[in-house]
């Protein structure tokens, strides 16, 4: 057993906290929905970034390649100063989504790119220019770009041209579940010697005028590179240096004065030093050595070509020559680290896709972020301290009082999403699992809790608005997560887990039926269900054309939703048979939304269209006739995700559930007839429960695998590629509504522009296809193909095409003939340079035609299912009947 498999059994026995310390900082706190105080919610503009050097926060902390323990009482980060800036690099900078040409995103380059599950060991880089950051440059050029432009990037710049810059490289390693030490290493890429200003910073959140911590901790100097973080509950924190030039103190406090030229309640503010650093300002800065903020100043100079070091450790206790040990450490850890992920990685072959694989995990355990928020306290103010403005009662989440977050949380993305999405979760949980089942079962359950799901059994959504509605793929990820981890554990499932998720899972789903089915005919609204601008219009808004919407993708949902449920429930019945009732209840809802989706409120209307064999949702107008949008995008792809094969001998177990199964085949044959073969058994004696009966199945399948139509050489397009010559146009209400494939970024404001499914090559819907096409392979086997791809007269078995659209996605991020990735584009630089080309951005989606990575430049989160589909398409030994050699095209 590894060293770092240990470090996860102690930490999960709770003998040894392991992950106490991790990368818990978010990258962006400004701009952001817990730090608004605005009467009216603007919230990027409440706190800017121009601001946020002199703003203290309430409900968390920022900083590049930061660290703190899991409660954010104590922080550490890095900041850098290029003797050009007009600020010092402490955060990370980024357009707001009311300045980016499509929307937010951040404008500087840095890569996760190593991290075991207990953050023994991290490793991250940040690139630097060593000319002055183009800050307004940025800004300017994406205000004068149009929404069919391109993102202007820092790249874009020119500022990295000349190799004009350094490369930071920044490690972590422990020596002890609080012994930890960091060494960073700097090397200047350019041709000249560069000078260049580091400053680890260590500071306190500022808990002390919340009402509930009044004592004020404080970091204080011993000598000229020790410095002693105390704080009655946690005790002292000793920070070790070397060959620094001097310790700097001042208080994590607002400086009032810069911000609203109000006098400051303390002298010494946060923005301290950085004006010391910049501009020699020492007005600011502590003359008697302490406060809640502190740095270490070095001011090296870096050869042309060369390298730098500085190191430091923290500690409980004082000890003799704490650093000498600091690089065995990160050498030990970066092997124990190398240990572990051999084993993960067994079974790959491929070099580049083990680097791929190893940073996708790496930008997930750096994604991990403490997370606070109570709703309460923000609606209603801290005791004693300004009262926010009455317009918030009834504003933003004001409906969700109950809310209180205070927890490590998985992040789609710290800068541009720092704050977690219930279905972006949901995905980086099975690729977690993998690496870190028990993070990923109590992530799930996390949002299962009382203090996050609303007592009327809805999952919050996100920040912005918790009240808006995202796929319902939560009992999806648990019962995958389940499965994995019990594999895991030589096929003993963790029925408490299992237990305790059905439970809440079975709330949420009521809470599917009691809201999203206005009708009470299983036809399910949902609005935009995570889908941006899928549609012709928002589908939020469906009134604003005076009628209501049938949702393909909505209904198909709450199918899958109906038999994710189904499953748990069969898989608990080997705990407790009397599970089999719940698992009739999920039967039977599954089975009536079939019907109601091939006959709508009884009213021969069906979201089946019979003349192009696609599924659609239907628009249902005020008084008069119902309409079918006939736009064939992923909408109607989601119909395959409600698939479930089902061995026959687990119903010889459960005599009360097979009796429900006789009496819909015998008295329910019009329902029965519409599911998939649940009569006549598959491969292996396996049933099949699927919205998709043969012909049907088979006609999607043509549309999706037809290149002409979803299929890209990168994976599945989010809508047809025959809308780009072809747009679509409907009038509603005396509006002309159209659609037309955009393979990249959108073209459209609707949800700011910053997400496009008109097109682009999205991870999660990818990777459902890829699982629904194994699903259905289990139950059909070997025999059974269709062709591939549509009109070329091959053929293939269902596993073969999910493993070659599994390979198409992960050549996104491999290597072509050329030494190509198709995620960098056509930007040279990323693509030939030896310090960038080998380091993976892991993109929000993708260009449906050339694969480039596009939206948020750091989302692991979901686009980390790639880790999971390069486990899987080496995992040989799950379907016996499979091929098993997997074969690259060049």
């Amino acid at each position: 057993m590894s060293a770092e498999y240990i470090r996860l059994k102690e930490d999960k026995e709770h003998k040894k906290h392991w992950k106490k310390w991790g990368p818990y900082l978010t990258e962006r706190q400004w701009g952001t929905v817990r730090e608004d105080y605005s009467s009216d919610g603007a919230a990027w503009e409440n706190v800017t970034h121009d601001e946020a050097r002199s703003k203290a926060y309430r409900w968390g902390e920022e900083g590049i390649a930061g660290i703190s323990d899991y409660k954010q009482k104590l922080c550490l980060s890095w900041a850098f100063w290029n003797g050009k800036d007009p600020m010092i690099k402490e955060r990370l900078f980024g357009l707001t989504g009311n300045q980016g040409n499509h929307g937010e995103d951040v404008k500087e380059i840095y890569y996760y790119l190593d991290s075991t599950p207990t953050h023994s060991y991290m490793k991250m880089l940040y690139k630097y220019p060593q000319a002055e950051f183009p800050y307004q440059k940025l800004i300017e050029e994406n205000k004068k770009a149009g929404k069919l432009n391109d993102e202007y990037e820092l790249i874009d710049t020119g500022i990295f041209d000349e190799d004009r810059y350094f490369d930071i490289f920044i490690e972590y390693a422990k020596n002890d579940t609080e012994d930890i030490t960091s060494i960073v290493t700097v090397y200047n890429r350019g041709p000249e010697a560069a000078k260049l200003t580091l400053m680890p910073t260590v500071w306190f959140r500022k808990t002390w005028f919340t009402g509930h911590e009044p004592f004020m901790p404080k970091i204080s100097k011993l000598d000229d590179h020790t410095i002693k973080a105390f704080n009655p509950k946690s005790g002292n924190y000793i920070f070790t240096f070397c060959s620094n030039k001097e310790l700097v103190f001042c208080d994590n406090e607002t400086n009032r004065e810069r911000l609203y030229g109000i006098p400051n309640e303390r002298k010494y503010t946060k923005d301290a030093i950085n004006d010391y650093v910049v501009s020699g300002d020492r007005s600011k800065l502590n003359p008697a050595n302490f406060g809640t903020k502190a740095a270490a100043i070095y001011e090296i100079e870096v050869p042309a070509g060369g390298k730098k070091s500085i190191k430091l450790r923290m500690q409980h206790q004082i000890q003799e020559n704490p650093l000498d040990s600091c690089k065995e450490t990160v050498e030990t850890c970066l092997k124990e680290a190398d240990e572990f992920y051999a084993h993960i990685q067994k079974r790959v072959t491929d070099d580049d896709l083990k680097s791929v694989q190893r940073q996708a995990f790496a930008g997930m355990m750096w994604s991990k972020q403490f997370y606070y928020y109570d709703v309460e306290r923000w609606l209603e103010g801290d005791p004693g301290r300004y009262t926010p403005p009455h317009e918030r009662k009834k504003g933003r989440n004001h409906n969700w009082r109950h809310l209180q977050n205070y927890d490590i949380i998985s992040m789609p993305d710290k800068w541009e999403y720092p704050w977690y999405a219930a279905w972006d979760l949901a995905f980086h949980c099975i690729p977690i699992a993998r690496i870190d089942p028990e993070f990923a079962k109590c992530q799930l359950l996390l949002l299962l809790n009382e203090w996050y799901m609303h007592p009327n059994g809805q999952i919050p959504a996100y920040e912005w608005n918790f009240s808006d509605v995202n796929p319902p793929v939560h009992a999806y990820a648990v019962q995958r997560v389940y499965q994995i981890d019990k594999r895991a554990n030589g096929g003993k499932g963790d029925q408490e887990f299992l237990e305790r998720a059905m439970h809440k899972l079975m709330l949420n789903f009521t809470w599917w039926v009691n809201r999203k089915d206005s009708e009470g005919n299983n036809i399910f609204e949902g609005g935009f269900l995570g889908l941006d601008n899928i549609s012709l219009f928002d589908r939020n808004h469906a009134q604003y054309y005076q009628g209501t919407l049938e949702q393909a993708d909505g209904t198909s949902w709450m199918a899958m939703f109906s038999l994710n449920l189904l499953r748990i429930a069969l898989d608990l019945c080997e705990f407790n048979p009397v599970y089999q009732f719940s698992a009739t209840k999920f039967l039977e809802h599954f089975l009536y939304i079939a019907g109601a989706m091939s006959n709508i409120s009884s009213e021969h209307i069906s979201l089946w269209d019979d003349e192009d064999n696609f599924f659609y949702d239907i628009f249902h107008y005020k008084g008069k006739e119902p309409k079918k949008l006939k736009v064939r995008s992923i909408v109607g792809l989601i119909p395959l995700f409600a698939v479930e094969p089902i061995r026959e001998d687990l119903f010889d177990n459960l005599p009360e559930f097979k009796k429900r199964l006789d009496f819909f085949l015998r008295e329910k044959p019009k329902l029965a007839a519409l599911v998939s073969s649940w009569i006549q058994p598959g491969y292996d004696k396996r049933r099949l429960f699927s919205l998709l009966r043969g012909h049907r199945m088979k006609s999607v399948l043509q549309r999706m695998l037809d290149s002409d139509e979803f299929l890209s050489e990168y994976g599945i397009r989010s809508l047809s590629k025959y809308y780009e010559k072809n747009p679509y146009a409907i009038k509603i209400n005396g509006d002309t509504l159209s659609i037309k494939y955009t393979p990249g970024e959108s073209d459209t404001r609707m949800f700011g522009g910053n997400s496009n499914w008109r097109g682009p090559i999205w991870f999660p819907i990818n990777f459902l296809i890829i699982e629904s096409l194994k699903k259905f392979d289990f139950y059909y086997g070997g025999d059974f193909s269709i062709e591939y791809p549509s009109g070329s007269g091959n053929y293939a078995t269902m596993d073969i095409i999910a493993k070659e659209l599994s390979l198409r996605c992960m050549k996104i991020f491999m290597k072509d003939e050329n030494g190509h990735r198709p995620a960098f584009g056509k930007n040279k630089k990323f693509q030939e340079d030896p310090h960038f080309r080998d380091h993976i951005l892991f993109y929000e989606y993708f260009h449906g035609d050339s694969g480039k990575g596009l939206g948020a430049s750091h989302q692991t989160g979901w686009t980390g299912l790639v880790a999971e589909m390069i486990h899987k398409f080496y995992k040989t030994d799950e379907v016996n009947h499979n091929v098993t050699t997997p074969l690259f095209r060049s």
